[in-house]
């Protein structure tokens, strides 16, 4: 079956203007330009449009999403697949919030007792989850199943006051590398200061903090580009900055 821009724009629950915005961009061509001048799609269409939404549903971007559909290699089996699976995980993260929802409801109601480590399952959950998703693979592959085990259940078994306080450390970390920036010396006072709220923070979710391990992943925010992009979005070279300040706090570098 074929469809114009407006049939299938009402078919998946789009507009219209998305779908030409996605003929513009080369993400969603039409199969064809009719004599009369309408876009229409066929069936191969239909079936990268669902990919796109389900990609979009699971939070990537356009771009991102682009390059994936576009790719000689992709396999559309393949991807339905993974898109299962994540939604599962999705699912699983969505039942255990409304599980968290139906207690405090009873608690509010005087029904049931709920503790602080009940009131944040969700929540410690889903910090576990976004940073498995992201940097799962790497972090395992360095530092190993068990250690990143441990360290996923420290942060399940976190108190209320530890999670606000791991939360309040984070962002002292990141304010006090933007004064050190401002020094360019990763030497300095503000910068030793950022490295050793870092050791605080890491302190948190690792059951043994070792010199060797904290310079090992300052090293990692450089080498891999993803946790680069996190630092340097507040501008270039802080991710190499703190990588610096740590190496020197840890005396792992050779800085002579």
């Amino acid at each position: 079956m074929e469809y114009t821009v407006q049939k299938l724009g009402l078919l998946a629950g789009i507009s219209t203007r998305t779908l030409r915005y996605y003929d513009e961009i080369g993400i969603l061509k039409p199969a064809r330009i009719n004599s009369s001048g309408y876009r229409i799609y066929g069936r191969a269409e239909v079936d990268k449009l669902q990919q796109i939404l389900f990609y979009k549903e699971l939070g990537v971007s356009l771009e991102n999403i682009k390059d994936i559909v576009t790719a000689p290699s992709f396999d559309g089996s393949k991807a339905l697949k993974n898109h299962r699976e994540k939604l599962f995980d999705k699912r699983k993260q969505l039942d255990l919030l409304i599980t968290n929802v139906d207690k405090t409801i009873a608690l509010m109601e005087g029904k049931i007792i709920m503790t602080d480590k009940e009131k944040f399952a969700g929540f410690k959950q889903k910090m576990i989850d976004v940073n498995e998703k992201k940097y799962g693979k790497e972090i395992r592959a360095k530092y190993g199943d068990e250690r990143v085990g441990k360290s996923n259940k420290v942060i399940k078994d976190m108190t209320e006051e530890q999670y606000l306080q791991v939360e309040k450390l984070g962002a002292s970390v990141i304010e006090t590398l933007k004064a050190a920036m401002v020094t360019g010396d990763p030497a300095g006072e503000l910068a030793q200061k950022t490295a050793d709220l870092h050791r605080q923070w890491l302190s948190f979710y690792w059951d043994c903090y070792t010199k060797e391990a904290h310079a090992g992943l300052a090293q990692m925010y450089v080498d891999d580009e993803r946790f680069t992009a996190y630092y340097d979005k507040q501008q270039p070279g802080v991710a190499a900055f703190l990588r610096d300040a740590i190496l020197i706090y840890t005396g792992m570098g050779d800085f002579s």
